[in-house]
């Protein structure tokens, strides 16, 4: 059986010259099949402009999980018993239901506005965060406040209380974004949560433009962006954060000084949620 590797007789092969001259033609006529980077959600103050989808692979995405798990009880073993046990019925479980669970936690109002974001927050080495705006929006699903995905995952949950946002500037005029979705069901927290972090280059959250008269710019939607996620009981905060000069690089200088903003909202709505 002949090689196909093998040249044919009669033919000889391409010499470097020739081979070179094809791989920069294969990359000329590739590079105009790539499609242009899309948009990050992004929306401004007040809210009015649509929500595309994010640009893949413009920012590094830190995440972090701290919340309830998926089943919190633990099963008791079962007592030895002395004489042969005689077959009895099964009792009927005591577990709430899910739409038990999820009925108590649409009756139980989302944390107060002003409680939530504080106006202002101490950062490290002496930086301050200071709340430009905050505001409840009308569904959890809004479509330039959330992406699709997560619109989806949403619709597909117990039900959303509500979602609240408010945007920070800290003393260099980094900006930093924070969204707020109570849900009805803890254990669609633990799901959004996880899965939202898992798709760690994938933007749900619009972030938001700066109002006017706050002295920020309008960073372009090709910016740098850092994400996490936390979760307290039926509570899912986003925190976001980008440069002032919007620049794609020191990610994780830019976590580190998020970080004291996201623990001053999540302690916020772990203080809320543990009241009951």
């Amino acid at each position: 059986m002949p090689n196909n590797n093998e040249i044919p007789a009669g033919r000889s092969g391409p010499d470097d010259d020739e081979w070179n001259d094809f791989v920069r033609r294969f990359e000329a006529e590739g590079s105009g099949l790539q499609s242009a980077p899309r948009p990050r959600p992004r929306r401004v103050w007040p809210l009015n402009l649509g929500l595309a989808l994010v640009a893949a692979g413009a920012a590094f995405a830190v995440l972090k999980y701290t919340g309830v798990s998926a089943d919190d009880s633990t099963a008791a073993p079962a007592p030895a018993a002395s004489v042969p046990a005689r077959a009895t019925s099964a009792a009927p479980s005591t577990a709430p239901s899910r739409g038990t669970v999820a009925a108590a936690g649409g009756t139980r109002p989302m944390a107060p506005l002003a409680e939530l974001f504080p106006a202002e927050v101490k950062g490290a080495f002496g930086a301050a965060f200071t709340r430009l705006g905050s505001t409840v929006m009308e569904s959890c699903t809004e479509p330039d406040g959330v992406g699709p995905r997560l619109a989806a995952m949403i619709e597909d949950s117990a039900g959303c209380v509500g979602e609240q946002i408010a945007l920070y500037k800290d003393d260099r005029n980094n900006q930093f974004n924070v969204a707020v979705f109570t849900m009805k069901d803890p254990q669609d927290t633990v799901r959004l949560v996880t899965e939202l972090a898992m798709a760690f280059n994938d933007y749900q959250v619009a972030v938001q433009a700066p109002p006017a008269g706050s002295g920020l710019p309008r960073l372009p939607a090709e910016s740098g962006l850092v994400q996490a996620f936390t979760g307290h009981g039926r509570v899912m905060v986003v925190a976001m954060g980008q440069w002032s000069d919007g620049r794609t690089a020191d990610f994780q200088q830019l976590v580190d000084r998020m970080k004291p903003l996201q623990d001053a909202v999540s302690q916020k709505v772990g203080a809320h949620e543990g009241r009951g």
